[in-house]
């Protein structure tokens, strides 16, 4: 892409995002779940957030959960091939495994993976209500892993006594997607069930190779609430997926595949005392995962990798209401992770199998004081006492304040994070078991202004986050003399690397959004500037942290019709990366969207969209396959 060309697409977008700007997330939409685990308006929160509402998932048309987050500020993404396939989010130039996703108060991470964070490659938007982005450090409330930032998942919520949604949709490379979900609201119980399905040809997961690579995917969840007493009520859900996938070896095509399952559970009670100023909240969460590769060309062993990861939290929240003017949030966690690995060879050895297990107990308390109308100051503390690594605090603080009746909003935040050592990186076979937990610091400030009686408004931010003792592989040596790390703990078997905390960072940056509403014309647009460098002496020292483009836009402009009929265009640009440190370049990209809506009957729509409407060719990944032009048409309705 010429430079002129680069330049001029940046301007753009960010000259939409001050002139029409918006928020991401809807006007009317004040609360937000997750900003403190509990229902708090989105101007009193200090930190940075983005609510995307129902109207505005189902107006986007994801199949993923991924590819509505893409669109948000300050998030970058890399895929090895198509849907399914592993799938790594960057908030802020933060590492993949430095971002808490929790669904329905359930948080998902596989603890068997290398660095024990979630898996997005199989979260599909699926009967999704609500999609809360926080970003920044968030480890006083949500713990380890919470550097860059937390998504947060809110799944439809019955209000009627008999209510249900349905779509279907296919499209290019054969795919179909279909889902459905239906549930009621009583006097004394609330429930709702789902379920959806999902099949594509997709495309070759290496750009060497010339096959298809396929995905499939079935997943279930469900939830239940009952009202005991008036002061008293109990919840139930559940959660499970499962999904096959095809995959590529480095050379090029196989016939191996991979079979991934995720099961979710949360059992919770909820009381309220002292005439409803102490709300209480005991909780019992298990998630497991189970992934298992196969490739049928072997001859005595097909299963090549197997995996479970398993997590058991146990969790007490209180939110007490001292005044009008203090809220304070407290807390007491332990989380109990398990891991259990085997790589099986192709013959009749014994199969070597690796298990691991940590204990983490947490207590934090956040406190929310609005000393005069307008002005709301927040700050809080954690600590968390890990079985390896030992004991750890971080601190946070911040403010939002109107300084005027409305339509202008000031934020303010200072806030520290950490990420506890993966089972993989503690106890694996390239494993070191003293490693520290990864710590950040970062600050950010921020303003959002209403225009024209709110039909246009903007947000602007700067933030920066330094990042020590980052986990990283570091290489042996080829001649010897080797030193004790490159031997297996407790051996003399050598092996050519380990974990260690070898990596420092800083990042900072730009993020500028926003929205605009002229009748049935609608505009929104965002734009990030994220200089992420890697601070560790060596050669890579000042260079941008890998696959984190500096660079970052969105832009849509639409047309909505009062009988709900709409056609929009959406722009996504991303800015030239590398691949690894010092390594390959990925280069810089611009991908077209069109999507439309057209109300057939009552509450039956038939929608549509065509994306990379050019075909461009790009990565995210080097080695890896993108998907071009894809076309997409379905229905949904409401019963």
């Amino acid at each position: 892409m010429p430079e002129n060309y680069r330049i001029s697409i940046l301007a753009l977008a960010a000259v939409l995002s001050l002139s029409t700007a918006a928020h991401a997330e809807d006007a009317d939409d004040t609360i937000v779940v997750s900003a403190l685990r509990t229902p708090v308006e989105t101007d009193r929160v200090s930190s940075s957030v983005t609510v995307l509402d129902l109207e505005r998932i189902e107006q986007e048309q994801p199949i993923a959960v991924s590819d509505v987050l893409l669109r948000t500020p300050g998030i970058s993404l890399s895929r090895n091939g198509g849907y399914g396939t592993a799938t790594s989010l960057r908030v802020r130039g933060s590492d993949p495994g430095q971002t808490v996703l929790v669904v329905d108060g359930m948080r998902l991470a596989d603890a068997s993976t290398t660095d024990g964070g979630a898996d997005f490659g199989n979260l599909f938007a699926d009967d999704i209500e609500r999609i809360e982005i926080l970003r920044g450090p968030q480890s006083i409330l949500w713990g380890s892993n919470a550097i860059g930032g937390v998504v947060n998942v809110l799944t439809n919520r019955p209000t009627a006594p008999l209510e249900g949604r349905v779509s279907i949709e296919g499209g290019s490379r054969n795919t179909l997607n279909a889902r459905a979900g239906v549930g009621g609201s009583g006097k004394l119980l609330d429930w709702r069930i789902a379920g959806s399905t999902f099949t594509t040809d997709g495309i070759s997961a290496r750009t060497s190779g010339t096959e298809r690579d396929g995905f499939e995917r079935q997943s279930a969840s469900g939830t239940l609430t009952a009202r005991i007493a008036p002061t008293l009520s109990a919840d139930l859900r559940g959660y499970y997926s499962h999904g096959s996938n095809d995959f590529d070896g480095f050379s090029g095509d196989s016939r191996a595949f991979g079979v991934t399952q995720t099961w979710a559970t949360y059992a919770g009670i909820n009381a309220t005392v002292l005439d409803g100023r102490l709300a209480s909240r005991l909780a019992f969460i298990e998630t497991r995962t189970d992934r298992d590769n196969f490739d049928p060309a072997r001859s005595v062993r097909t299963k090549t990798f197997d995996a479970q990861g398993r997590t058991r939290r146990y969790e007490y929240q209180g939110d007490l209401t001292l005044s009008d003017m203090v809220q304070v949030s407290f807390g007491a966690e332990r989380e109990e992770q398990r891991m259990r690995t085997a790589s099986p060879r192709d013959n009749t050895a014994p199969v070597e199998t690796t298990s691991a297990q940590a204990d983490t107990n947490s207590l934090y308390a956040l406190a929310r004081i609005t000393p005069v109308a307008g002005l709301t100051i927040d700050g809080g503390v954690r600590y968390d006492d890990h079985t390896r690594f030992g004991e750890n605090t971080v601190f946070s603080a911040g403010a939002s304040f109107e300084p005027w009746d409305g339509g202008t909003r000031l934020r303010a935040n200072y806030s520290e994070g950490f990420k506890a050592p993966s089972l993989y990186q503690l106890f694996s076979q390239y494993g070191f078991a003293d490693l520290d937990p990864e710590h950040a610091k970062g600050w950010e400030a921020g303003i959002e202004q209403d225009l024209l009686d709110e039909r246009v408004t903007f947000s602007a931010v700067y933030f920066e986050r330094d990042t020590d003792n980052l986990i990283d592989f570091a290489y042996c040596p080829t001649s010897a003399p080797l030193p004790p790390e490159c031997f297996i703990p407790g051996s003399d078997v050598e092996r050519f690397g380990y974990y260690a905390n070898i990596d420092q960072s800083h990042a900072r940056g730009v993020e500028v959004a926003g929205d605009a509403l002229f009748g049935p014309i609608f505009a929104r647009a965002n734009f990030s500037w994220v200089e992420a460098e890697d601070r560790t002496e060596g050669s890579t020292f000042g260079q941008q942290l890998p696959r984190v483009p500096q660079y970052l836009a969105n832009a849509a402009i639409g047309y909505q019709a009062r009988q709900g009929h709409s056609l929009s265009i959406a722009l996504r640009y991303s800015g030239e990366t590398t691949d690894r440190a010092g390594g390959d370049v990925l280069d810089e990209y611009l991908l077209t969207d069109l999507r439309g809506e057209l109300h057939v009957s009552g509450p039956l729509i038939l929608y549509g969209r065509v994306e990379n409407l050019f075909d461009t060719d790009y990565a995210t990944a080097k080695g890896y396959g993108t998907l071009g032009r894809s076309v997409h048409i379905g229905l949904r309705t409401r019963l």
